[in-house]
This record gives C-alpha cells, sequence and structure tokens, in this order.
C-alpha cells in the first residue's frame, strides 16, 4: 500500500536558484512519514509521554534524480519495504507529475526516551504483517 503525502514547494523551500535546496527533500520525506504514522492510528506524543518510545532515523540512503523548484506541486509516495520487531524500512518517492525527482531508503527503530533500543509498536507490528 502506498501513502501519499502532497507538498507545495514554496519560496523558503529554496537556494539562490530558486530549486529545493537538497536537505529539504529530507524534511518533505519527514512529514509524509509522520503522515503515514498518524494514518497507521499512531499518536507519537502518547508514544512518548505513556510509553516512553519514540521513533528515530537509524539510515538513510537517498538518490538526488532530478529538480523542483518554486511553487511545483509533488507527491511523496511511501510504501514499507520490510518491518522487523525493532526495525521499519521504507521506500519514499517525491514526485512532480510522473518524475520521478528524489529517492530514499530509510531505516527508523524506535528507543526508549533514555536512548536504549525498544521494540516497534504492537500495534504497528500487528497492521502490518
Amino acid at each position: 500500500m502506498t501513502h501519499i503525502f502532497p507538498v507545495r514547494v514554496f519560496y523558503e523551500d529554496t537556494d539562490m536558484a530558486g530549486i529545493v535546496y537538497h536537505a529539504n527533500y529530507l524534511k518533505f520525506i519527514e512529514r509524509a512519514r509522520s503522515d503515514w504514522v498518524k494514518e497507521q492510528g499512531l499518536d507519537q506524543n502518547a508514544m512518548r509521554e505513556e510509553d516512553g518510545i519514540v521513533f528515530v532515523v537509524r539510515r538513510i540512503e537517498a538518490d538526488y534524480l532530478g529538480m523542483a523548484k518554486y511553487d511545483d506541486a509533488l507527491e511523496v509516495r511511501t510504501q514499507v519495504r520490510s518491518m522487523t520487531g525493532v526495525r521499519l524500512v521504507m521506500g519514499q518517492e517525491v514526485m512532480r507529475g510522473q518524475d520521478c525527482v528524489f529517492r530514499a531508503e530509510v531505516t527508523a527503530v524506535c528507543v526508549t526516551t533514555s536512548g536504549a533500543p525498544a521494540r516497534l509498536p504492537a500495534q504497528l507490528r500487528k497492521q502490518l504483517h
């Protein structure tokens, strides 16, 4: 299943040439992952406050494939690639129409608020298996 998250490129997202600054793609895909988590019925504030766990990114592999510019309408497409009890690997693409301008594979894990490894929430593991 693919999660779709729309993004509009604002002036603040661009560099002097009016092209999306490379680090902002990471912000776009982070927003999409946060929206995906919420769509799964998870409340990240409650996870932190009640369960003492948070999601963290462990690894990102990214490819810049094209350029997005000021006022472009983009879509971030997110798919779960694999999941274990402690790790979630997601593929994400930033699309401008039919053109993929950015692609990433993101590995996320859960840790306690003190930084110790933790299992992914049971609700998420159940939904995705």
